[in-house]
C-alpha cells in the first residue's frame, strides 16, 4: 500500500480483541448485495473450516455495526452472540471433532464500520457517479464481513458473489467466472484459488470502463485487467502499459508473477494512493511509481505476507525498494535522485526503527519514513553487503520457501535466507539497522604520501540506541583523469586504513553511489604534522617505564588531542588538550597490556599517526 494522503488515518479499531485461533479457514463464499449509492451491505458468508482441536464455540471477527440475523449449521439455526470488541461467537449443540472439515453460514446486514483507512467507503467520481470500495488493511476486514483477520491463517480459496444495480461493474480478486442479469440487477461471481489473507479480500463497484494489457513472456500470456473510471479511460490507457516491463523486471529479479493462473489487474478508486489487493490493486491513479509499488506487493505482501504488523516492512519496504529498482531500470538517470530523496527523508529525524514498535497505531504501522523508506534503504544496504547476485538469489529462495510461499514471512526467516545464501552472519546488521534506531554520521580525513593513501574514519550516531554502525564503506579517489573506488571494512570509530594508490588524488568522495544510510558526513584532506613547519616526536618508542612522551617542536599550533586505539579498534585513551596550549604531554601507559597500539595526535585541524608499542 502507498498513501498519497493519510485519509482516515486517525480512525482505528484496536486489534486487542480478536477471534479465537482454534480453527483453520479453508474457504469463504461471500454472497453480498451492495448498491454503491447506499452505505449498506447485506451478506451471506459461508465458511469452511477445520477445527485444530475439538470445539463447541467458533468465533469470527465482526464489527458491532453489522447485525447478524442468523447463523446456520447443516441448515439448522445456531445460538450466537455479538460480543463487545467485535466478536461473533457461535455455539454448537455438540462438540465438533478436531481435524474434520465443517462449515457454517452467517447471515447479516447493516452499515459497515469504519477502521484504519476507511475499510468500506461510498463516494462519487466524475460529475455524480457513485463508487464503493473496500480497503481492509490492517484491521478493517471485520467491518464489512465475518472473518478471521489474524496474520497466521490464510484462506485457501474465496468466492466473491456480488449483486448490484445493472449499471455497475464489480471488481474483485481472482478470475471473473460469470455475469448474470437478474431483473434490474447484475450478479458478478469472482473466484480465487490462491491462499489469501483476510485483509487482501476486496470489492469495488462503479460504472467502470474495462480494458486489458497483456504481458507476453515466451509462450505465456498474463492478462492485466483494468477497471477505470470512464472519464479517465484515455489517460489510463496511455499509462497502464508500463505494467508490462515492470512485471517482466520483477520476474527477472525474483520469481515468476505469483498468481499467473488468474490475473493481475487495477481497479480505480477514490482513496489517495493505492492498495495491493491480491491479483487486483486498487489505484487512485496510474503514475509509474504507484503502479510499480502496488505490483511489487504481489510478491512481497501477497504471495508472502508479513506474519506480524511489527514486520510490516516486509511488505512496504520491499514494495518501496522495487519501486526504486523500477526507476533504475526504466529511468536510470533518476536513480541517484530517488535514493537521495529517500535518504533525506529518513535522516530528517534522528530516531526511529524499521521494526514497528506499536501495532496499535495505524500511523506507526504505515510510517512512510520508517516502514517504507528506511525499510527500503535497509534492503539497499543488504544488497550492498551481499552483492547483487547473492542478494537477489536470497530473495528468490525466500519467496520459494515452501514454509512461507503463499503464507506468512518474518524478518527472522528473511534473515536466515540472506545468511544461508550470502554466507554471512547478519545478526549485528539486523540488530543495528532493523531493531535499533538512527543512522551514522561519518567524519573522514585523508592524506596521500609517497604512493600511500591514509584514511581516518570517525563515526557518531544520531541515536543512543546504537554505539556504532558496522558497514563496509566505499570511497572514491580521483584526480580528474584517473579514479578508483576502494571499500574499507569499518568496524570501529577512529579506525585508520592505509592502501597503496598509483596516483595522487585531488578529490575524495565518501559513498558516491549512496549505498549507506548516513547523513551530515564530512570528508577533508589532512596535513600531517611532520609535513608542516615543525616536527613531532614520540619517545621512548617502544615505550618503557609505562610512559610515552609526545612533543611538538617549532609547530605553529599547540596540541589539540591525543587518542590511543588498541589492536581490536577500541579507544583506550582519549584526552582533549585544546584549552591548555601545550606542546608536550606525557601519557601514562601503566594500565595498558603489552602490545601494539595506534596513536592519533591532533594539533589544530592537522594530525599525525604513530604506531607505538608497550614492552616490559
Amino acid at each position: 500500500m502507498i498513501a498519497e494522503q493519510k485519509a482516515h488515518a486517525s480512525i482505528f479499531d484496536s486489534p486487542a480483541i480478536q477471534a479465537t485461533n482454534n480453527y483453520d479457514v479453508k474457504f469463504h463464499r461471500l454472497e453480498l448485495i451492495i448498491d454503491p449509492a447506499v452505505y449498506f451491505i447485506t451478506g451471506k458468508v459461508t465458511t469452511h473450516f477445520v477445527p485444530t482441536s475439538s470445539l463447541t464455540q467458533l468465533e469470527f471477527d465482526l464489527a458491532l455495526s453489522l447485525t447478524v440475523d442468523s447463523v446456520k449449521y447443516n441448515n439448522a439455526p445456531l445460538v450466537f452472540s455479538q460480543l463487545a470488541g467485535g466478536i461473533l461467537q457461535i455455539n454448537f449443540p455438540s462438540a465438533l471433532p478436531a481435524l474434520t472439515l465443517d462449515s457454517v453460514t452467517v447471515y447479516y446486514q447493516g452499515p459497515p464500520g469504519t477502521s484504519g483507512f476507511g475499510s468500506f467507503i461510498n463516494s462519487i467520481h466524475g460529475a455524480s457517479s457513485p463508487v464503493m470500495w473496500t480497503l481492509s488493511e490492517p484491521y478493517g476486514a471485520k467491518t464489512w464481513w465475518p472473518c478471521k483477520q489474524t496474520l497466521n491463517d490464510k484462506i485457501d480459496s474465496v468466492d466473491m458473489i456480488v449483486t448490484t444495480p445493472m449499471i455497475y461493474r464489480v471488481a474483485s480478486n481472482g478470475l471473473l467466472i460469470s455475469e448474470d442479469t437478474i431483473g434490474v440487477q447484475k450478479k458478478y461471481h469472482w473466484k480465487t484459488r490462491y491462499p489469501i489473507a483476510a485483509y487482501l479480500v476486496a470489492v469495488a463497484i462503479t460504472d467502470y470502463a474495462v480494458y486489458s494489457d497483456l504481458v507476453i513472456t515466451g509462450t505465456d500470456t498474463l492478462e492485466v485487467l483494468n477497471y477505470v473510471y470512464p472519464e479517465d479511460l484515455a489517460n489510463a490507457q496511455s499509462q497502464t502499459p508500463v505494467i508490462i516491463p515492470i512485471i517482466k523486471l520483477y520476474d527477472s529479479l525474483t520469481v515468476d508473477y505469483p498468481f499467473k493462473n488468474e490475473k493481475y489487474g487495477h481497479a480505480q478508486f477514490g482513496w489517495g494512493g493505492g492498495m495491493e489487493h491480491q491479483t487486483m490493486s486498487f489505484m487512485s491513479s496510474f503514475n509509474t511509481p504507484l503502479v510499480a509499488h502496488e505490483c511489487a506487493h504481489q510478491w512481497f505482501g501477497d504471495k508472502v505476507t508479513c506474519g506480524s504488523w511489527q514486520d510490516i516492512w516486509l511488505n512496504e519496504g520491499f514494495a518501496t525498494y522495487f519501486e526504486g529498482l523500477t526507476a533504475k531500470r526504466l529511468f536510470p538517470a533518476t536513480w541517484h535522485d530517488w535514493l537521495q530523496q529517500k535518504k533525506s527523508g529518513i535522516i530528517a529525524q534522528p530516531g526511529g526503527s524499521v521494526w514497528c514498535d506499536d501495532t496499535t497505531s495505524v500511523s506507526r504501522i504505515f510510517d512512510g519514513r520508517l516502514s517504507y523508506s528506511k525499510g527500503a534503504y535497509l534492503l539497499h544496504m543488504l544488497r550492498w553487503t551481499l552483492g547483487d547476485s547473492l542478494f537477489f538469489q536470497s530473495l528468490k529462495n525466500y519467496l520459494n520457501d515452501p514454509q512461507i510461499a503463499y503464507s506468512f514471512g518474518t524478518t527472522q526467516k528473511l534473515k536466515t535466507h540472506l545468511e544461508n545464501t550470502g554466507g554471512k552472519d547478519l545478526t549485528i546488521f539486523f540488530d543495528q539497522w532493523y531493531y535499533k534506531q538512527g543512522f551514522p554520521t561519518y567524519d573522514i580525513g585523508w592524506e596521500y604520501k609517497e604512493g600511500v593513501v591514509t584514511v581516518l574514519v570517525d563515526q557518531t550516531q544520531s541515536h543512543a540506541s546504537v554505539a556504532f554502525f558496522e558497514m563496509p564503506i566505499p570511497m572514491e579517489f580521483t584526480n580528474g583523469v584517473k579514479d578508483t573506488t576502494i571499500i574499507f571494512n569499518n568496524t570501529s570509530s577512529g579506525e585508520t586504513f592505509t592502501v597503496a594508490l598509483p596516483f595522487e588524488p585531488t578529490e575524495v568522495y565518501f559513498d558516491p553511489e549512496l549505498w549507506i544510510l548516513s547523513g551530515n558526513n564530512t570528508v577533508s584532506k589532512k596535513t600531517p604534522l611532520d609535513d608542516g613547519p615543525g616536527h613531532i616526536y614520540f619517545y621512548p618508542n617502544p615505550a618503557v617505564n609505562d610512559k610515552i612522551i609526545i612533543e611538538l617542536i617549532n609547530y605553529f599550533e599547540p596540541l589539540s588531542s591525543v587518542e590511543i586505539i588498541d589492536a581490536l579498534g577500541r579507544t583506550v585513551f582519549k584526552e582533549d588538550y585544546s584549552s591548555l596550549s601545550l606542546n608536550r604531554v606525557e601519557v601514562n601507559l601503566h594500565s595498558f597490556a603489552h602490545g601494539v597500539y595506534h596513536m592519533r595526535v591532533k594539533a589544530g585541524e592537522n594530525y599525525a599517526f604513530q604506531k607505538i608499542m608497550k614492552v616490559l
